[in-house]
């Protein structure tokens, strides 16, 4: 049967030169409307691509994914409706209907034998019925904030995320949680170690594959502190982009491990007693080229415009930091034993520290916000970075950088701060930022208001990566 079967199937270097060629257009600025003409082109012409996928976030971050037919979508991509009520934090069911346009520079070839042939995957824009971007679509509000600072002040905004999970044995291993009540290593190795044959390398070795394929441009992977827990590093570039790499990161993560008979696990602390994960946040401004956070005579050689970057960030810290620890299981990796970044302060060496100044040179000087779950909603934590470093207020504090000041250590605290925060409503404004805490309380409410020594059941089950109709429709 598959001998009749002439989809798409390119190799993983033909891939990787297909990728990095349209990064370049997307890092290049290359008018849209020209992208979208070759596109197009590209699909019309290419007989052996059957479907497109088009991905796109909810309010919480977790990705949705449709596969249009190509010969469809090529007919219909400026008409394409999807009921938004059916996605949590989107539209009420009165007012369901919502578009899928397509935002074609952020166009990806993937390896087929990872997502199967003949499919290209491309990113969506969540369009409201008058038109207009959508207001709890993150990801839109993101890319609109970024391309008007280029507009107005000739500025990118760069980012690099550092990704940490876990690998588990099973398959779904986080949705059987609530059977096993354990979660089982595939790995006992430690920090940069491990075996070639090792499932855990295995499953590195193979992520980081597909990861370059997808013009990642990869810079180094190892194993995590903690036993079965792994980290694959790759470039910075424009946040639009850094942002949909963090999504297709851990998509690809979840299925080679799947095709590996294990689960990808991105739980900020899936196991009590060893480290947890983080999505470590490296930030940076650009303007004409010239790294607007490098100062060789600064202090840690960062510029003036770094360190106020940084004072907001610590003056907010509180009031966004349900954004950047959306769930409860995130409030038990901000524990002080495990090199937790929960002190609101800045710091060259501290790795207790909430933002954190790495060594850089006038190319690679930025900012590192450690205090980030891998659960949280990339857009969100990004916009929320950007614009509360560029645009929040200093608070008057005395040593506001060292000052012992310390993140919530639980959900509620956090949703307190979250929206009682003046600031939070000008990031958001009051319905996405209502919808978002609602979200959020529903999840807390179902799981134990103490967190205690272990993994609760409903905190997995409930967790907003994991959830889905049948698990919360059981209370």
């Amino acid at each position: 049967m598959n001998g009749l079967q002439d989809f798409l199937s390119l190799s993983y270097g033909e891939l990787e030169q297909l990728n990095l060629e349209s990064k370049q257009q997307r890092a290049s600025r290359m008018p849209i409307e020209q992208i979208q003409e070759q596109r197009l082109k590209y699909l019309t012409d290419e007989k052996r691509i059957k479907a497109v996928t088009l991905l796109f976030s909810d309010l919480e971050g977790r990705l949705h994914m449709l596969d249009y037919d190509k010969k469809f979508l090529i007919k219909s991509w400026d008409n394409m409706t999807f009921d938004g009520s059916s996605i949590r934090g989107f539209t009420a069911q009165r007012e369901s209907d919502l578009r899928l346009g397509v935002d074609w520079a952020s166009f990806y070839w993937a390896p087929s034998d990872v997502f199967g042939p003949g499919k290209v995957l491309v990113f969506g824009e969540v369009i409201d019925k008058d038109g207009t971007p959508y207001a709890a679509n993150m990801r839109g509000v993101l890319k609109a904030y970024a391309d008007g600072l280029n507009k107005s002040s000739g500025y990118t905004l760069n980012a690099a995320n550092e990704i940490e999970g876990f690998v588990f044995n099973g398959v779904d291993a986080e949705r059987r949680y609530h059977e096993t009540g354990k979660f089982e290593y595939v790995s006992t190795g430690g920090y940069y170690h491990s075996l070639p044959s090792d499932p855990l390398r295995m499953f590195i070795d193979h992520s980081a594959e597909v990861q370059r394929a997808m013009g990642f441009e990869n810079e180094k992977d190892h194993p995590e502190v903690a036993p079965s827990q792994f980290e694959i590093n790759y470039t910075y570039s424009e946040v639009v982009n850094a942002a949909d790499q963090i999504q297709i990161y851990k998509l690809v993560c979840r299925q080679v491990a799947k095709k590996m008979g294990l689960t990808a696990c991105f739980l900020p602390k899936p196991v009590v007693g060893v480290n947890g994960s983080g999505m470590h946040t490296n930030v940076s401004i650009t303007q004409n080229g010239k790294n607007l956070f490098w100062d060789p005579q600064g202090q840690e050689k960062l510029s003036g415009c770094g360190w106020e970057f940084i004072d907001r960030i610590l003056s907010h810290g509180n009031d966004i930091c349900l954004v950047l620890n959306p769930s409860v299981n995130a409030y038990r990796r901000l524990d002080p034993h495990f090199e937790a970044p929960n002190q609101l302060k800045a710091s060259a060496t501290d790795r207790g520290s909430m933002v954190r100044i790495p060594i850089g040179n006038s190319k690679s000087m930025r900012v590192e916000v450690r205090s980030v779950a891998p659960d949280a909603n990339p857009y969100m934590v990004l916009y929320s970075v950007f614009k509360t470093g560029l645009e929040g207020e200093i608070l008057e504090h005395d040593n506001l950088r060292g000052a012992a000041r310390y993140l919530p250590d639980n959900i509620y605290d956090a949703l307190d701060n979250f929206n009682n925060a003046e600031w939070t409503t000008k990031l958001f404004g009051e319905d996405v930022k209502s919808r978002y805490a609602e979200l959020k309380k529903a999840a807390a409410d179902r799981c134990a208001r103490s967190l205690g020594t272990f993994v609760k059941l409903p905190e997995v089950q409930y967790h907003h990566e994991v959830y889905n109709q049948f698990l919360w429709n059981m209370f």
